[in-house]
Parts: C-alpha cells; structure tokens; sequence
C-alpha cells in the first residue's frame, strides 16, 4: 500500500557553502533517516566549492587562474561542465554575462580583497575581450589565450543547487526543494500534489519581503539584484554585478531580474546576463529566446514596476 502525505515525515536540513547556507526541504517515510543524506548534500556542495571557489586559494579555478597563458590545464569534470556553460551564456547574451571579469570583481571589492583605487583604475582601463573569445576547454582540460582572471560567482551557486537536487534523487528522493541563498529548485510535487512555492523578494535592501509568490514543478529559479550586496561610491550605491564594456559595476540596471529555467546555473547566469543588459535590451533578449524572465525596476517616486517574458510571467 502507499503511503499517504500524512504517513511521511518533513525534512527540513541545511548547511555552511560558499560564504551562506544551502537548504533541502523534502518528505520521506518515518524509518528513513535523514543524516545521510545531509551528510551527502554537505559533500555535494563542498566539491563544488573546492573547484570554483576564488576565495579559496587552492581551489582548481585558481589554479587556472594561476597558469601561464597558452598552457593547458587539467580540469576536473564538474568545473569544465560549468565553465563550458558560463561561455555559453556569454556568447548567447553577446559579452553581458563574463566569467572573465575577476580582475574586476576584486578591484571593487566583491572578492576576497577590499576595494582598491589603482586596480580599479586599473580594471578599467584594460582593454578586455570576452572570455568566450580567450578560454579554450578540450576534453577534461582547459587554457588561456590571453589575459583572463576566472570568476564564477554568477553561475556556481546555480550549479551548486543543481548539484543539491542531483544527489536527493541519487538518494531515491525523488521530489523537493533545494536552494543555496536565493538560488532555488524545486523536483516533482509536494506529497499532497500541489507545487512548491518561491517567493520572490521586493528589491528592499532594509527588509525581506516578498513582492509575489511562484509556484514551481521541476523548474529552478534565480535572482539577480543590485538591493543585496553593493558599494556605496560618494552619494551613488553600485551593484556587484559587473559590465564587460566598463570594467566596473552596472549603472543603468533594473533593481533585480528574476529567471526560471531547467537547470540552476542556467538560470543563475541569465539572471546576471539580464540585469547587464537592462530592462529594454534586457527583455527583447529573453522574448527573443523565449526565455521566462521578471523585471523589477525603481521609479523615481520609489515605487517598484515590473514587466515579465514568457509564459510564467
């Protein structure tokens, strides 16, 4: 006989990954015992830290990092995966989403380093390519062709989530909802049918509160947002999320774009890639591919508008 939703127990597990928490909300039946499978969502997002971090100095993107230009460099499998991915999207999107910017990233202060006048200068000034120009991936290695400081910021937490909702199914959960920050995907249905729910924030960076609720079955969400994580430079707030042309923080964004799509890390990029673009280049792009996209904007009266593509918005 099968077990009804009031035969299983709710899991609500959770842990440290990259600088915040990961969580897995899930049911299962009363003699399953949840410890192993914290234990494996724990190692899952640790491999993925180990070989993406940039605050991680032996990480496997440092190491990159740290090669000469022109050398190949063994890489290993899950890295290539997203570092294939990240180019991908910087193709599609024409340069708005870079994984080549770490220089940058530093330079203003949203790495491991504090914010430095020089560099900063420095960022932008250089004359930059993208990198789906500069970084060759061949069969489990990958080299420079020219200069290039990898960060993967934009796309590894969506990875990291991909990789929350890979092991619960490997260990035979075949439904439920695992996130790391903001970055959620959600397998199956709830034991009683009905899909799971994801609010999405007002850009407040005061207080968290939710601007609308979206129901998801099998499906991811990320949010890319200037109301999180910012620099104040004399009496204007800039963003961490960075500009290829610029060399330096977005100035003409929207407050946050919200993307759903299959996969975490794709939708964690295009978030990003949106939000470079801005709301007019920005939303022509996602019609265009048929991606479901929301639009948060600032007016000057501090209301917030929005507008969505696709079918869920």
């Amino acid at each position: 006989m099968s077990k009804t939703s009031s035969d299983l127990v709710r899991h609500a597990l959770h842990g440290p990954t990259m600088g915040t928490r990961w969580t897995a909300l899930f049911f299962a039946s009363p003699e399953r015992d949840p410890a192993p499978i914290r234990e494996a969502l724990q190692a899952a997002v640790e491999e993925v830290d180990a070989q993406m971090s940039t605050w991680k100095p032996d990480s496997d993107l440092m190491r990159l990092n740290a090669a000469a230009l022109d050398k190949w460099v063994a890489v290993p499998e899950r890295l290539a995966e997203v570092l294939r991915l990240g180019l991908e999207i910087g193709k599609a999107s024409g340069g708005a989403f870079d994984i080549g910017l770490g220089d940058a990233v530093n330079a203003w202060g949203f790495g491991p380093e504090e914010a430095a006048p020089d560099r900063i200068r420095a960022a932008m000034s250089a004359k930059r390519q993208p990198a789906f120009e500069l970084l060759e991936l061949d069969d489990g290695r990958a080299r420079k062709r020219g200069p290039l400081v990898l960060d993967l910021n934009g796309i590894a937490k969506g990875y990291g989530v991909d990789r929350l909702a890979q092991t619960l199914a490997e260990q035979g959960i075949e439904a439920g909802l695992v996130g790391i920050d903001g970055e959620m995907r959600a397998s199956g249905l709830r034991p009683d049918g009905t899909p799971w729910t994801i609010a999405i924030e007002s850009p407040d960076p005061l207080r968290r509160t939710p601007h609308s609720i979206l129901a998801l079955e099998n499906a991811s969400v990320a949010t890319s947002g200037d109301y999180r994580h910012w620099i104040d430079l004399g009496t204007r707030r800039l963003s961490h999320t960075m500009d290829l042309s610029r060399g330096a923080p977005v100035v003409t964004s929207p407050a946050s774009v919200t993307v759903v799509a299959r996969s975490c890390a794709e939708a964690d990029g295009w978030a990003t890639a949106l939000m470079v673009r801005g709301p007019e280049a920005g939303g022509e792009l996602a019609r265009k591919i048929r991606l479901d996209a929301l639009f948060l904007m600032r007016e000057n009266c501090g209301q917030v508008t929005s507008f969505g593509t696709g079918a869920l918005f």
